[in-house]
């Protein structure tokens, strides 16, 4: 727990360890703080954002869309190492997460499975967007992985923090799957964030998520109830994992990954089956066998009858 780094002090702190830093535009100014508070922060949180190229990644991240204004982090990691400094203050990275894994990432514990998202992470963490497809074949640079052991160890050093205060985005929130790809070993840069920092490795290796397995009649008998958005608990939990996905295609908006089977939601399926070639009423966005078990192999769930 900690009140927040100046802009300043931020910029300081990632050149002071070695990171190559591109500020863009007013970056110090540029967040979302009138939505709501911004600290006490308690970690770091690590992403990858579904993109392809720098400039336009960049852009994106600094901009957001109409559904999700900019900026969606504090820095961009690109490929080649290179941090790009897009926003300072709340930013819309984190989204409502596990209160569970809050309190671990407070007591620089292991983080348990997280199941929940009602706590605020925007408020609590920084944020980092990392180049990358998302699709779990995009590899990853080692200079993209030192500059995320540099940007991490930079802040916790700071702070006085061990490298439990890090987490990624499928740590806290149900659903996610990133950051992943062939290189991305976080085990690995939690280790190598300790020796620069001095400090040992954590104890226990981050627990290594099992393949999300979402069930297609629970899902289709949740599209077929369109709960509302407000006030109504999650039907069912497989709904945010083929939210995420919809997310990861860019045929939802984050805004309206809540776990309703909503308008929003039935739309951006729909969208999905015509993208593989359905019309009429196959595009009606209720999941079928097909279309879902092709939207898991692309983003990272099983499907089961």
């Amino acid at each position: 727990m900690a009140t927040p780094m100046t802009a300043s002090q931020f910029l300081t702190a990632l050149r002071d360890e070695g990171v190559t830093v591109v500020e863009v535009g007013d970056w110090e100014h540029h967040n979302r703080s009138h939505k709501g508070p911004w600290g006490p922060v308690h970690g770091v949180m690590i992403h990858h954002t579904v993109t392809r190229g720098t400039a336009n990644t960049v852009q994106i991240v600094k901009d957001g869309y109409s559904s999700l204004p900019g900026p969606l982090c504090h820095g961009m990691i690109a490929k080649d190492g290179t941090v790009y400094l897009v926003g300072y203050g709340r930013a819309n990275h984190a989204g409502l997460g596990d209160p569970d894994v809050l309190a671990a990432i407070i007591a620089e514990k292991t983080p348990p499975t997280d199941n929940e998202a009602t706590a605020d992470g925007n408020r609590h963490f920084y944020g980092f967007e990392c180049e990358n497809l998302g699709d779990g074949k995009d590899p990853w640079p080692d200079e993209q992985i030192k500059a995320i052991v540099k940007v991490i160890a930079a802040i916790c050093r700071h702070h006085g923090w061990t490298a439990r205060s890090t987490l990624r985005h499928l740590d806290w929130q149900p659903g996610k799957v990133d950051p992943r790809g062939p290189g991305m070993q976080w085990d690995d840069i939690l280790a190598d964030v300790s020796a620069r920092l001095g400090t040992k490795p954590p104890t226990k290796p981050a627990p290594t998520p099992t393949t999300p397995v979402v069930d297609l009649s629970k899902l289709v008998a949740a599209a077929k109830a369109d709960p509302a958005a407000s006030g109504t608990p999650v039907t069912y939990s497989g709904v945010r994992t083929v939210e995420a996905a919809l997310v990861d295609a860019g045929y939802l908006a984050k805004a309206y990954s809540d776990g309703h089977y909503g308008t929003a939601t039935i739309q951006a399926y729909a969208k999905w089956q015509r993208h593989l070639g359905y019309t009429g009423a196959d595009a009606d966005g209720i999941p079928g066998r097909t279309s879902l078990t092709r939207l898991g192999d692309k983003y990272g769930f099983d499907v089961v009858a």
